[in-house]
């Protein structure tokens, strides 16, 4: 029995839930998200808790099943406290600058780079170097971090780039390190 998938994810106050065969929707203080749940698996909701069931122990039953739960629980507690990845920027004269609703940066490269956010995420520039990325959808805020992140990855040997806050960046030793 998946350990992850037989716990029951637990639903706070102030958050909706239905379960209508294989959609469950989540409506929170933040926002609403849905998700269809994979055939073998069964979700249910008991009192103040879901349970994510599944009906055989075929392969695929136990792949899907603690995935399952943990995608539901990951949709609640994006409507109740959001996501946020912090990015920073290393570099003489790279820097990101709010402009709208998006972000300029000027990592380098002949041209200022923009990115406009998609529905549902938020950017917010704190200095020059640091700005974070946050919504209520862990995957799709993961995804535009690592898009930005993409731009200018941060290279080995100076470091210089777009980097997660508090990631650790492996260097190597340049030319006189011999």
């Amino acid at each position: 029995m998946s350990r992850i998938g037989k716990l029951p994810v637990p639903v706070p106050a102030g958050v909706d839930i239905t379960v209508s065969g294989a959609l469950v929707t989540v409506k929170g203080p933040k926002g609403s998200l849905e998700h269809n749940v994979p055939a073998p698996i069964n979700v249910a909701q008991e009192d103040t808790q879901l349970v994510v069931s599944r009906p055989d122990d075929e392969r695929n039953s136990r792949a899907l099943h603690g995935l399952t739960r943990t995608l539901i629980a990951n949709m609640i507690t994006g409507v109740t406290q959001g996501y946020e990845k912090k990015l920073e920027i290393v570099g003489t004269g790279y820097r990101v600058v709010a402009k709208g609703s998006g972000l300029e940066f000027a990592l380098g490269f002949s041209h200022p780079v923009v990115i406009e956010p998609p529905a549902g995420v938020t950017f917010a520039v704190e200095s020059p170097t640091k700005f974070s990325v946050s919504g209520i959808d862990k995957q799709q805020v993961g995804e535009v971090a690592a898009n930005i992140r993409k731009i200018r990855k941060p290279e080995p040997y100076k470091g210089k780039g777009v980097r997660y806050a508090g990631e650790n960046v492996r260097r190597k030793v340049g030319k006189a390190g011999k």
